[in-house]
């Protein structure tokens, strides 16, 4: 049976296919991901899809050297009509919590396997976010409190953990949410006979 590879850093990602009793090894895709973006947006690719395009490029830059079934997924932050990636610092993270506080915003995840170098299946899934009023000591102690974490997340909290307490309401699937869309990829995974159940 082919290995499966998850061509991703990502912790939590990491976490809910170990959680799902999924074998894996992990190689991040190595892609410029703000070229890719501004790319697509110049163009006028919808967030949606250009979350599946950002997954395809990952899984197929680590499928081009390695054997296997690989899984890349991404995760475009939907704003005001502008897409946001991760923030680099700290005080990047307050101000983009600040300008989500009391609003809504979406969380378009994409996913996709490759195998051989070609892109064998993907899958697209948006989530509504809505935060709640926060106050600037509000932002900061929940900054004090998770810490560099929150640049792990493309919306500057870590909902795993302690960023939940920043919403008021969640529309999505859970594990899309958190930047994995699992059932759909455990559905094709049976499929392939990858997984027997």
């Amino acid at each position: 049976m082919a290995k499966l590879v998850l061509a991703s850093g990502s912790v939590i990602r990491a976490k809910i296919l170990s959680e799902a009793g999924l074998a894996f090894e992990i190689i991040p895709a190595n892609i410029d991901e703000t070229a890719l973006i501004e790319a697509g947006t110049g163009s006028g690719v919808g967030f949606d899809d250009l979350a599946c395009h950002l997954a395809q490029e990952k899984a197929l830059a680590v499928s081009r050297q390695q054997d296997g079934l690989v899984i890349g997924a991404d995760q475009i932050l939907g704003f005001e009509g502008r897409p946001y990636e991760k923030c680099a610092t700290l005080a990047a993270a307050k101000r983009r919590l600040k300008a989500l506080a009391g609003k809504t915003h979406f969380l378009h995840c994409g996913i996709a396997l490759a195998q051989q170098g070609k892109i064998i299946w993907r899958h697209g899934e948006s989530s509504k976010m809505t935060m709640r009023d926060l106050t600037d000591q509000e932002i900061d102690a929940y900054l004090e409190t998770v810490g560099r974490k929150v640049l792990s997340s493309v919306g500057a909290y870590y909902i795993e953990e302690h960023g939940v307490r920043l919403f008021s309401a969640m529309e999505g699937n859970h594990f899309a949410i958190l930047g994995l869309p699992l059932l759909p990829l455990l559905a094709v995974l049976r499929q392939r006979s990858f997984i027997p159940w």
